[in-house]
Parts: C-alpha cells; sequence; structure tokens
C-alpha cells in the first residue's frame, strides 16, 4: 500500500494518477488531485509548523499538546486510555508511548479507575495544566496565523463547510466499518 502511494504522488501534476497496474478504473480529475494534494500538503506542512512553533517556545511536542488540551477539557481532567485515544485519533499503544513522555515530565499522571479496576485513567496534573496555559498563547497564535489570517471571511465558511461534509464522509465510513468488524 505505501509503495503505491509513493507511485501514485511521484505522477506529474497534469497527468492522470496511475497505479503500477494501471486498472480501468475512475481516476481523480486534474481538479481533484490538486485538491487532494493540497489538502495532504497542508495538513502536513501546518502540523509541522505548529509543532516547530510549540517545540521552540516550550518544549513541547503539538501531539502533547494535544493530549494536554483533551485532558483540560475532561470532566475532572482525566480520561480513560481508551476515551483519550479514541479522542485522538491513535491506537491504544500509541496513547500508552505518547503517555511515557508526559508522565516523564510531569505532567500526566497514570491513576486506576475507581469505578472499574482493569481500567487506568489518564489525569492532567499541576504542572501539564501550567505547561498548557503557557503554550496554549502560542498555540492559538500560529493557528490564527497560518490557517485563519491568510483566508477571507466567506472563504472561511466555505472552508468549513466542505471540511464538514469530509468529516461527515469519514463516520460514515468509521461507523460502516465498525459494524462489520463487530457483525
Amino acid at each position: 500500500m505505501a509503495e503505491d502511494m509513493v507511485w501514485v504522488v511521484a505522477v506529474q501534476k497534469g497527468s492522470p494518477a496511475r497505479t503500477p497496474d494501471d486498472g480501468p478504473e475512475n481516476w481523480l480529475s486534474d481538479d481533484e488531485q490538486e485538491v487532494w494534494r493540497i489538502m495532504v500538503a497542508v495538513h502536513a506542512r501546518l502540523v509541522a509548523r505548529l509543532d516547530t512553533d510549540l517545540q521552540a517556545a516550550h518544549k513541547i511536542s503539538l501531539r502533547d499538546y494535544e493530549v494536554l488540551v483533551q485532558l483540560s477539557e475532561a470532566e475532572d481532567f482525566a480520561l480513560r486510555m481508551a476515551e483519550l485515544a479514541d479522542r485522538l485519533f491513535v491506537s491504544p499503544s500509541g496513547l500508552t508511548r505518547r503517555l511515557d513522555g508526559l508522565v516523564r515530565d510531569g505532567y500526566v499522571k497514570r491513576q486506576a479507575c475507581l469505578s472499574d479496576r482493569r481500567g487506568t485513567l489518564a489525569v492532567l496534573s499541576a504542572e501539564g495544566h501550567a505547561i498548557l496555559k503557557q503554550a496554549a498563547p502560542t498555540h492559538v497564535a500560529g493557528v490564527r496565523r497560518y490557517v485563519f489570517d491568510p483566508v477571507e471571511r466567506k472563504q472561511l465558511y466555505q472552508l468549513s463547510t466542505s471540511l464538514r461534509s469530509i468529516n461527515s464522509a469519514l463516520d460514515t465510513a468509521n461507523k460502516q466499518t465498525s459494524r462489520s468488524v463487530q457483525g
């Protein structure tokens, strides 16, 4: 799969995207290819830029910042590990690795779930709250500078509508996948 993706991305702009077997599929139009490639590039560059800004100013990654945000918005600043993983779109093992550093830095604590002894909670510590409070203005300034300042109000509405449609399609696909895995 990864090899196919690299091959498709390497195709010159203006030529139809093809896989090595070149079967008779409905390929993306030039306009669709352009939108797709821009979306992929913008996402990658935006995440990297926001991460660089946070690392330079606060020595915290964007990925770690996102964990702290989720915990700060949760009741009692705590979430079950599975719920936190879902909110961050990561696997449970990926979350465990991510939390290891945050626990080591004192920003998050692991705690047994009182309602279910088998479960574990990730809990935002006072140090985690402090670094989040320091880093939030940097993050917000970056999002504003890179996402909202370059876009006119009318474009913002169109972008929001388009992204909601894409998100809705992904929600539907995820629900169908969950049902087929359970069924």
